[in-house]
């Protein structure tokens, strides 16, 4: 017949088990990542092997073999992440950054840059990739803090063309080119 006092000390038993398992759930967080690392690569191996790829093949090399080799990556990496982690080793904690965690998050900054993104989702078809290229990037220059309103239309003009002519003409991936079109 139990005692008054040995469900007492049945209960503390198992607070400090339970206790002991949180505790090495801590001590192993990055556990955590390397399961998140194992299942994207689950989730892009099994992409690519249902890819159907009789029309965009041209070679040896077909549109399976980057995400074959980005998935085996995953898997690869979160296996030796998490073969370190279970031998001891832990991630550094971060102490590189000068930043004060009591200031608040600058939401001015981030809605500049999500109006920029939003702006240039939709005039990308209207207006072709160089332009709503141009201007995703010239904005979020603006948005990060750069004030060479002379020298930033130009980069952004620069890089966007060059994005441009990269993909449509060397990769052969078609962009919208809008008005631009018979120009470029």
């Amino acid at each position: 017949m139990p005692t008054p006092g040995s469900a007492a000390r049945a209960s503390a038993e198992a607070a400090q088990e339970g206790n002991a398992q949180l505790g090495w759930l801590r001590e192993h967080s990055e556990l955590g990542v390397c399961v998140l690392l194992f299942a994207l690569g689950v989730l892009v191996l099994t992409d690519a092997f249902t890819m159907s790829v009789d029309i965009a093949q041209r070679g040896p090399v077909g549109p399976r073999t980057v995400p074959f080799v980005i998935g085996g990556l995953f898997l690869l990496i979160s296996v030796l992440l998490a073969g370190d982690v279970l031998r001891g080793g832990r991630g550094e904690a971060e102490g590189g950054e000068d930043v004060d965690l009591d200031e608040p998050a600058d939401w001015r900054t981030v809605l500049l840059l999500t109006g920029v993104f939003l702006g240039a989702a939709v005039l990308i078809v209207p207006l072709g990739f160089p332009i709503a290229g141009a201007l995703l990037f010239w904005g979020s220059a603006y948005a990060l803090g750069s004030r060479h309103h002379g020298r930033d239309p130009l980069i952004a003009a620069g890089i966007s063309l060059a994005t441009y002519f990269v993909f449509d003409n060397l990769l052969g991936v078609p962009l919208p080119g809008g008005p631009l079109m018979g120009v470029l």
